[in-house]
């Protein structure tokens, strides 16, 4: 049996409170707090705790977040502070599986274009939805609409 996203994250924590990185543990502390947040918005609905597919999906949103974050705090020169932004984007990242780039992207974006029969960009759908049931979890899909684009263009 795999072990659950959880489960790698309780035991993150307690291997960084041990090597007594207080940077490291604050930020997956933030990643537990925010999961526990998720966990309790989705009561209502009959669940105790959300999904691996939607603790992925909050991850990525703070990651998100984080970036915006991060060039606002460039913008405003406060280096320091976008160099922290950055590392806590790196800490939520460990817990992410890898996404695909380059050319494993472009691959997949054509592979996708041509198993959806995509003529052109008002099929971007078709093709976005063929990529996202095929690679989901792997798909940045900021970056994935960008390679979907320019494949469509092209």
């Amino acid at each position: 049996m795999s072990v659950s996203l959880r489960e790698k994250l309780t035991a993150a924590v307690k291997e960084a409170m041990l090597a007594r990185d207080a940077e490291r543990t604050s930020a997956l502390r933030m990643i537990q707090a925010k999961l526990k947040d998720a966990d309790i918005a989705a009561r209502p609905k009959g669940v105790t705790q959300i999904s691996d597919e939607e603790v992925q999906a909050l991850l990525r949103s703070m990651i998100k977040s984080r970036r915006e974050s991060a060039a606002l705090y460039r913008q405003g020169g406060r280096e320091e502070l976008a160099a922290k932004e950055e590392r806590e984007i790196a800490v939520i990242s460990e817990f992410l599986p890898r996404t695909l780039e380059g050319a494993a992207l472009e691959a997949a974006v054509a592979e996708a274009i041509a198993a959806s029969g995509a003529a052109g960009p008002k099929d971007m759908g078709k093709v976005m939805a063929a990529l996202k049931a095929k690679h989901g979890a792997a798909l940045d899909m900021a970056a994935a609409s960008a390679a979907v684009k320019a494949g469509l263009a092209g």
